[in-house]
């Protein structure tokens, strides 16, 4: 009896169950199909070698009846290179899938794409095939891959070229020695992952062009990264390196643009000249400049989570027709130092974690000619003493965003001919920082600091008309509508 009450116990609750829950009726009609929430998987350019991200649609069953689907299959089988997850299990086909009414389930895709053994970008495709009813579906899936050269905790030396016939991806590091040189040549694309760096202590020579300038950016393609900064490391040049110099290039996205120092008790000056060059998106610095010698023309600095350029400690700086814009977008994070920041002191940490402050640092110059110094905050360029001195700098003829208050810059004779705290109107910001039509900057600038350098970032000339303006580009007049014939 006791047995009986105790099966009675478990199946009278499994009864009801079933009693009020009825056959799952399923439907079975030829018209009766599938949605999905899209009709191709997309995967923007990879490179090959290199899994892609991961990319999910959904299959719903519209219908107030479950549904059956009879069989789901990766086209290419096991030799595409798409990888395919249906509702939490991996796999090529699945079969007797059910979906309930108004339901749905996931489908997530990636892929990772074989060399091609060539420099052009090539498109793969697959697809996956859904059988329902007697009818056939598909969802296509489209990647285009490009071969690349991966260089991972390399170490160069000696000569070594960089050519564009494919792009170069940096994991980890790579690192000039102290007596090597690396030359990239005009079109090279350098990409590198998260955190990774070019090290450097020999020499860097970066030969772009204006048609084929030299690209350092993350490896992340996808169109939602193109503006996302912090998605690599940094180009370092350390103490040991010399005579390094870079030429047309854009540098994109990464923590610090560059980093070059040396340290205050080793008696060294790296040094860099930079020209019609771009850095934009740097989650911390554009430039740090420590105990340095940097010479920067057609220079354009933009969207920083710290400095533009911060020059610290001490150094040689001459900066001639830079635009230094500091528009950092408050969601990111808040933005606490100015476009362009000088200091004659730093702290850093000893080995036991002690904070030891650096002071006495000293500038032989720091030198802003025909420039621009601007941003969203009310202090843009901050001079900054640890004990009061006076730092050798120079800023004739240009654009500034100064709070009056905090540097009395009317009074100061190291400041000739300053346009402040006016709005530059720069076009395109976040991305080329160009004048307007009503800009101030234009013919602000001093004809002698432009001939030594009388083409703009764009290859305009600046001595066609009556003086140059200030920054890194010329405006141009928009050329007049063409007359209907």
């Amino acid at each position: 009896m006791f047995i009986k009450r105790v099966l009675f116990a478990f199946l009278f609750p499994a009864l009801l169950f079933f009693a009020c829950h009825p056959q799952r009726q399923f439907i079975e009609e030829p018209d009766a199909t599938l949605v999905f929430t899209l009709d191709t998987v997309y995967f923007d350019t990879v490179f090959t070698t290199i899994g892609t991200v991961t990319r999910n649609f959904r299959v719903k069953n519209p219908h107030s009846m479950h549904i059956r689907i009879d069989d789901i299959t990766l086209a290419g089988g096991a030799s595409s290179v798409f990888r395919i997850n249906v509702d939490g299990e991996p796999g090529i086909s699945f079969s007797g899938l059910e979906i309930a009414p108004r339901d749905s389930l996931y489908v997530f895709v990636e892929a990772t794409l074989d060399p091609n053994n060539s420099g052009e970008i090539l498109r793969i495709q697959d697809s996956i095939v859904f059988f329902t009813n007697g009818n056939i579906q598909d969802i296509d899936l489209v990647a285009w891959g490009q071969d690349v050269h991966i260089l991972r905790d390399s170490t160069l030396e000696g000569s070594n070229s960089w050519i564009p016939d494919k792009p170069y991806l940096i994991l980890n590091y790579v690192y000039v020695d102290s007596l090597a040189t690396l030359v990239i040549d005009p079109g090279v694309r350098v990409h590198l992952h998260r955190d990774a760096l070019l090290f450097v202590d020999g020499t860097l020579e970066v030969n772009g062009t204006r048609d084929e300038p030299v690209i350092f950016e993350g490896d992340r393609l996808e169109e939602f990264y193109e503006d996302v900064p912090g998605q690599w490391g940094l180009i370092y040049l350390s103490e040991y390196s010399h005579d390094n110099r870079m030429d047309h290039a854009e540098i994109r996205n990464g923590t610090i643009g560059i980093l070059i120092s040396a340290p205050p008790e080793s008696g060294r000056t790296p040094d860099l000249e930079i020209s019609n060059t771009l850095i934009n998106h740097m989650s911390s610095n554009g430039i740090y400049a420590l105990n340095a010698r940097v010479t920067g023309s057609n220079l354009v600095i933009g969207n920083c989570g710290g400095s533009c350029t911060g020059l610290i400690f001490g150094g040689d700086y001459q900066f001639t027709h830079c635009t230094f814009a500091n528009y950092w977008p408050s969601w990111y994070s808040n933005r606490r130092l100015p476009a362009v920041y000088l200091s004659d002191y730093f702290g850093n940490y000893d080995e036991e974690g002690n904070l030891v402050i650096y002071t006495g640092g000293d500038f032989e110059q720091a030198s802003f000619k025909n420039s621009i110094i601007s941003g969203n905050e009310l202090m843009e360029l901050v001079i900054d003493s640890y004990d009061g001195r006076r730092l050798n700098y120079l800023f004739d003829h240009c654009l500034t965003r100064i709070a009056e208050d905090s540097l009395d810059f009317l009074n100061d004779p190291a400041f000739v001919s300053i346009i402040n705290n006016e709005d530059p109107l720069l076009d395109s910001i976040p991305y080329s920082y160009e004048p307007d039509s009503l800009s101030p900057v234009i013919d602000e600038g001093l004809p002698a600091h432009a001939v030594r350098f009388p083409f703009d970032l764009n290859g305009n000339s600046r001595l066609d008309d009556a003086a140059p303006d200030l920054g890194a580009y010329e405006w141009q007049p928009s050329p007049p509508p063409e007359e209907n014939r």
